[in-house]
């Protein structure tokens, strides 16, 4: 195995270890990005706007917009699908590296679009490209012998969820390339985790700017019905850890929803936790439940909330004529942001953002509405809560679409949170658990 592969591996092992942004910092890193290590040219897949092309043209899309009733239809193409694994060669986690760049330094119209209004560089913009970036490299890993040369993909990916996106406290230059690059972890039947982090060169200095867990489902193009791809195959004891790992978070997915707030009551610590915060609001001598006061430094729950309304153009779209995923989470990353900094007066700072679920595809003709709710507090951190909700105006239907769950750090304290309902409750424990897990007890 080559050096440039083993750096790979040790940057990824440390990027996929499930801790926080502060354990992401602890360790060297060895990666060597495809731009500089002439070994990794072949990776390279060139700029991120050449990558979104032959995206397309690997599904087979045409360019421009068409209505749906125009699109052309992939029924033929079903043919070339498996129907077993044994039928697919097994794949390695070096099959699907690949890098790009996001050209800030020479694209001024690029600039213009990824610089915030505090010279640095929008994050929102960097996971629309984090998204379409992962569907490539889930892309690389799919290798199908049935599959005629000259013939389009029978293959659709979509994003499911993003396990974890961390953050680390560099801040990215407005007008310095943004370097993007990722592999397949871990490999089921029919869905692929995916490892994306993003880098910045200054001085030649390598400056890690964020990394994420995406997990990607694989669909055929006809019916959206689950489609079969090649296993993942380890070729050293580094890799076999990385697909553990990814083993691993699969079923510690599978239990975190069964132990929802939703469907379990809160264990014994949260409801203490919650019996605190009540005692703290009321006077105990005179018994008084219906009158709740509000403790010195504090903040009532209900008066942190942000909304936002969306009117969806074709310009959201992705290559299947949804709504494309990383939009929805720009525009809730964006929302979140400005809630935190109405109730900080200060510049939010970016720490994970975990548990980011694609319930449905959401439609051009649809409307989403964003509600981001402040939900939990604790030292200089703050967790925020955005729930998306899309409705069809045409048939009148809705439903989730999405639920985010941003953890952000302030340069002092914060103010405490207090809820005052019971449906206001459940959102603090379920924000403490994330709280938790990003940043520790």
């Amino acid at each position: 195995m080559s050096i440039h592969v083993l750096r790979i591996l040790r940057y990824a092992k440390q990027i996929c270890k499930q801790g926080s942004h502060k354990d992401l910092m602890k360790g060297k890193f060895y990666y060597t990005g495809s731009r500089y290590d002439p070994e990794a040219k072949l990776a390279t897949a060139g700029t991120i706007q050449h990558l979104k092309r032959e995206l397309a043209e690997w599904m087979g899309v045409e360019c421009g917009y068409k209505p749906l009733n125009q699109v052309k239809s992939r029924t033929h193409l079903l043919q070339y699908l498996p129907t077993n694994q044994n039928e697919l060669p097994d794949r390695t986690m070096g099959d699907s590296f690949a890098s790009a760049l996001i050209p800030l330094s020479t694209d001024l119209e690029l600039q213009d679009k990824y610089v915030s209004f505090l010279g640095h560089v929008r994050v929102g913009r960097l996971l629309e490209d984090m998204d379409i970036f992962a569907v490539y490299i889930a892309q690389k890993h799919i290798l199908n012998p049935k599959q005629p040369e000259g013939k389009h993909s029978p293959y659709t990916l979509v994003t499911a969820l993003v396990d974890k996106i961390d953050f680390t406290d560099y801040l990215p230059k407005h007008d310095k390339d943004i370097q993007i690059s990722g592999h397949v972890t871990w490999a089921g039947t029919s869905s692929v985790e995916v490892v994306v982090w993003l880098e910045q060169i200054v001085d030649e200095q390598r400056n890690l700017l964020m990394s994420a867990l995406f997990l990607m489902m694989v669909r055929d193009a006809a019916t959206m019905k689950a489609a079969i791809i090649n296993a993942l195959k380890a070729t050293t004891d580094e890799e076999q850890e990385l697909i553990d790992k990814g083993s691993l978070r699969k079923e510690e997915r599978v239990q975190t929803r069964s132990k929802s707030i939703t469907k379990v009551i809160p264990n014994a610590k949260e409801q203490e936790i919650l019996h605190e915060l009540f005692i703290r609001t009321i006077d105990s001598k005179e018994e008084n439940f219906s009158k709740l006061t509000l403790p010195p430094n504090c903040e009532w729950m209900e008066d942190y909330t942000l909304s936002n309304l969306i009117v969806v153009h074709p310009e959201h779209r992705n290559l299947h004529n949804n709504v494309f995923g990383g939009f929805i989470m720009r525009a809730a990353l964006e929302v979140s942001y400005g809630l935190g900094y109405l109730f900080t007066n200060s510049r939010p700072l970016f720490r994970t953002i975990s548990d980011i679920t694609f319930n449905k595809p959401i439609s051009l003709n649809s409307l989403i509405h964003m509600h981001a709710h402040l939900v939990c507090t604790k030292g200089k951190f703050y967790q925020i809560r955005v729930h998306t909700h899309a409705w069809n105006a045409e048939d009148s239907t809705n439903f989730t679409s999405n639920t985010f769950h941003f953890t952000y750090e302030s340069p002092t304290n914060v103010k405490e949170i207090f809820p005052k309902t019971y449906q206001e409750s459940m959102k603090y424990i379920d924000g403490y658990r994330n709280l938790v897990k990003s940043i520790g007890n």
